[in-house]
């Protein structure tokens, strides 16, 4: 079984940074691409970035494209995300999840297996 445990989230004013993670159980993480999702309140839970198994492939939604930086270090068993010039919209869970292979590293939902309970990050206007 997999688990996915993020951290990292808290409080910010806008214009501020944060750097999540996501530290991952199992042997096989640098098998699989990972991604975060989001989800803000009464909202549906949006795709936020997404990088391929060895990291040289990364995809971003476009309303945080240039703000926000997927990596992973593979030997850590850790993907992270670092927030820049973070926004008011930007207030929402965040979740990493797995893909369910290391080539996909796409938007869409069902195609990621396992998901890690989520952090909340809330940014102050």
């Amino acid at each position: 079984q997999v688990q996915l445990v993020e951290s990292g989230g808290g409080l910010v004013q806008a214009g501020g940074s944060l750097r999540l993670s996501c530290a991952a159980s199992g042997r096989t993480f640098s098998n699989y691409a990972m991604g975060w999702f989001r989800q803000a309140p009464g909202k549906e839970r949006e795709f936020v970035a997404a990088i391929s198994w060895s990291g040289g492939i990364t995809n971003y939604a476009d309303s945080v494209k240039g703000r926000f930086t997927i990596s992973r270090d593979n030997a850590k068993n850790t993907v992270y995300l670092q927030m820049n010039s973070l926004k008011p919209e930007d207030t929402a869970v965040y979740y990493c999840a797995r893909s369910r292979s290391g080539s996909y590293y796409g938007r869409l939902e069902y195609e990621y297996d396992y998901w890690g309970q989520g952090t909340q990050v809330t940014v102050s206007s």
